[in-house]
């Protein structure tokens, strides 16, 4: 079977604000999970999914950062780089205030050999191995 979801798809399972979209995602996910091979989450995907929970759906950072980390203990699904998403929540949960885009981005930097991660962002350059390019 070995699929790769979508942002919306994801969203759908999370939310479950349209009955047949998430019934069709929950069936997904359920013979993935059947076959054995749990439906991947792209890194781009999440980053998308964490927007459109906080813009569009007003969830606050604590609630999503509580469904991406339900969803790493899930056997039913499957990230495309596990410890980039488990380091971005550690990070994030340390930093409430920083944006979890800018979490994800520095370790996934980290985690490809990246020493140093540069930005004008003033707010990500307080993060750690975050540096401000001047």
């Amino acid at each position: 079977m070995s699929v790769a979801i979508d942002t919306n798809v994801l969203v759908r399972l999370l939310i479950r604000d349209d009955e047949a979209e998430y019934a069709a995602a929950r069936k997904l996910v359920d013979e993935a999970a059947a076959a054995e091979e749990p439906v991947l989450i792209l890194l781009g995907a999440l980053l998308q999914t964490q927007w459109v929970l906080r813009r569009r759906h007003k969830l606050d950072e604590a609630s999503i950062a509580g469904a991406f980390t339900a969803l790493l203990e899930s056997a039913d699904v499957a990230f495309e780089h596990p410890p980039t998403v488990e380091e971005a929540l550690y990070v994030w949960a340390q930093h409430p205030e920083a944006d979890f885009t800018d979490c994800l981005l520095t370790s996934r930097a980290a985690h490809v050999g990246r020493s140093r991660f540069l930005t004008f962002d003033v707010g990500a350059a307080r993060l750690p191995g975050v540096e401000l390019l001047s």
